[in-house]
């Protein structure tokens, strides 16, 4: 009888062990995917001065469009938390794509060398920042699953393990955006 419930203790550590284990990878792959998705923001961050700059050289009177456009991404800066940074960013993404667009009016902008490389790049991060947000997503599924299955949510609950925040688009982001040129 003593040897039973030895075995059965044993297993009961065993299986809590096992548990917290993977309730710990699956916490670091989230925060891995969220670094994974900072990474791409920055380096979007980091392009939008310059192509914010080829542009005011070419459409001055595009002041509104310009001025949006670098008080969004410093809020984007500012959020914390996939969800306000995802609103954030969101707002970003469709006044950039108004900003990009800004070269179908001005044709010697869409000529520059420059403001084609900057807009290549821009699409490169934007393609990488889209499998980044799937990735963070995929794990956060991952980990919320775990989170709330029985038995892991008895570990779970026991040694602080929460849910992770999708990251998410603000719902005006599936609208096309609309590009005003002033005359």
């Amino acid at each position: 009888m003593a040897l039973l419930a030895g075995v059965l203790i044993t297993a009961l550590i065993a299986w809590v062990i096992v548990a917290f284990n993977r309730l710990v990878r699956l916490r670091n792959q989230v925060r891995t995917a969220w670094a994974d998705i900072d990474v791409q923001l920055q380096r979007r961050h980091d392009l939008i001065p310059q192509l914010v700059s080829v542009v005011k050289g070419y459409a001055a009177h595009e002041k509104a469009t310009l001025e949006a456009v670098t008080a969004l991404r410093a809020k984007a800066q500012r959020s914390t938390g996939a969800a306000s940074q995802g609103i954030a960013e969101t707002a970003l993404e469709q006044a950039l794509a108004r900003l990009v667009a800004l070269k179908e009016a001005y044709p010697e902008l869409k000529a520059n060398e420059n403001f084609a490389q900057l807009s290549a790049a821009l699409v490169t991060v934007e393609d990488h920042l889209q499998f980044s947000r799937r990735f963070y997503n995929g794990a956060v599924r991952d980990n919320n699953d775990a989170i709330q299955r029985v038995p892991d949510l008895l570990i779970a609950r026991s040694f602080g393990f929460s849910e992770s925040e999708f990251f998410q688009a603000e719902a005006s982001s599936r609208e096309a955006p609309k590009v005003e040129l002033a005359p």
